[in-house]
């Protein structure tokens, strides 16, 4: 069978299997050119040449209690989104490997480095390769139906794949984050985003007791995509 049509095959196998858990966001990543930069042992990075980019969506009302710093209600929901992810993730490999290929479920969020504030991979490039938005503003994946109101989880894989390709959408002329960002972290140019001052203001809300965690939401809340945004 021509590899095009079993590539094909996998992924509508991968998508059907998925159609019972209420997925939002799906896409296949060709990895090869990044995965150099994942924090794994060479030996595995080198089996895995595809990844699986799996997104379910923070609820609207949730959101909409965040005014100026995050929730005990927000926090919450973001844990219970991260574990639903890791159990979707968790399936997903299991089922990869029934049929045959190898599969490796990354944590949905969990910092192996501290001090660099690393991850085993960065979701949100995986899931621009994935085809699921860009890099906005705001430092995170925006898609552009969702916006920034989603959790991303990822499964390697060597099971033959049909690759999505990258979206060439940007912000444009949406700045919703810029004007609400407690921190002044965002700037018009997304390559001038200030890591060192969001990092700084979400471990003020940590000190303070408003969440055990380093979260904020409230770019999250501001960023509903560029389709809403325009009709606002």
């Amino acid at each position: 069978m021509d590899s095009e049509i079993i590539e094909a095959t996998h992924k509508k196998k991968i998508i059907s299997f998925l159609q019972d858990w209420q997925v939002d966001l799906f896409g296949v990543a060709d990895i090869s050119e990044i995965r150099k930069d994942f924090y794994l042992s060479d030996h595995i990075k080198n089996l895995f040449p595809l990844a699986i980019v799996l997104g379910k969506k923070v609820l609207f009302s949730v959101l909409e209690e965040i005014i100026d710093q995050p929730t005990q209600l927000y926090f919450h929901h973001y844990r219970q989104l991260n574990n639903e992810l890791d159990r979707l993730a968790l399936r997903l490999a299991t089922f990869l490997e029934k049929e045959g290929f190898q599969a490796l479920p990354i944590p949905a969020s969990q910092i192996i480095d501290w001090k660099n504030q690393r991850a085993h991979l960065s979701h949100k490039k995986v899931g621009f390769l994935a085809g699921l938005g860009w890099i906005g503003r705001n430092n995170l994946l925006v898609n552009p139906v969702l916006g920034s109101r989603f959790r991303l989880v990822t499964v390697l894989t060597n099971m033959p794949l049909e690759s999505d390709s990258p979206l060439s959408g940007d912000c444009g002329s949406c700045f919703r984050c810029l004007h609400v960002c407690p921190a002044q972290a965002i700037h018009e140019n997304p390559a001038d985003f200030d890591h060192l001052a969001c990092f700084r203001k979400l471990d003020e809300f940590r000190r303070r007791g408003l969440v055990s965690q380093h979260i904020c939401g409230i770019c999250v809340k501001a960023c509903i995509g560029p389709e809403k945004a325009s009709k606002k």
